[in-house]
């Protein structure tokens, strides 16, 4: 993986970058903190600046999340939750379970999309329900360009930082998404209890 990797980046450049993050977000199993952590290390060697990097990942970001925005699009509710429970079985999830977790997305969908997006595989699989609920692609757009930027930021930096070590950022990678995940959980929470609390104000 690391070297197929490094070979398309070395041959297209910021190209390969996004090509790369695209191609994570329709298949979650590709890591997308190695590709980030390359695309860190490229930029420490001077091949292309960080913001550059930084933008071509947040491109592919988008366009990745396109495909699965239009695999909801094209699935009926029914559909839909047989193939998310299908997945979610294998996690403990049930059919009821991710009815549920529709409905809730109808209530706070904004909120998920921007926050998935920090998550590891949730930040893939929330395009799927994002455009079964009709999400008009505008907002989806930007949501998931600004959830993916920060993930994006955060990971070429470090491999930036690293330099030609940037592999060893794979000892302690899990611990980092640990932290993301929690103060992502944290923040929903907080943001949810605040739309609950401005919507009982207006009753």
């Amino acid at each position: 993986m690391i070297n197929w990797a490094t070979d398309i980046i070395d041959s297209i450049g910021l190209i390969g970058v996004a090509l790369l993050v695209a191609l994570e977000n329709v298949f979650p199993p590709i890591p997308s903190e190695l590709i980030l952590l390359l695309a860190g290390f490229n930029v420490s060697e001077g091949r292309f600046d960080y913001v550059s990097g930084v933008i071509a990942a947040t491109i592919g970001s988008v366009v990745g999340a396109y495909f699965l925005y239009g695999v909801g699009r094209l699935l009926d509710d029914e559909r839909m939750e047989r193939f998310l429970s299908s997945i979610g079985r294998f996690v403990g999830l049930k059919k009821s379970d991710v009815h549920k977790g529709f409905v809730w997305f109808e209530k706070y969908g904004n909120y998920v999309v921007f926050f998935g997006r920090l998550i590891p595989v949730v930040r893939s699989v929330v395009s799927i329900p994002a455009g079964g609920d009709r999400m008009p692609l505008g907002k989806f757009t930007l949501l998931t360009a600004a959830g993916s930027l920060v993930w994006n930021m955060v990971w070429v930096a470090v491999g930036w930082a690293l330099g030609d070590q940037w592999e060893k950022a794979g000892a302690w990678g899990d611990y980092l998404q640990y932290g993301v995940v929690a103060v992502v959980g944290v923040g929903l929470i907080a943001l949810i209890v605040r739309a609950r609390s401005a919507s009982g104000g207006q009753e």
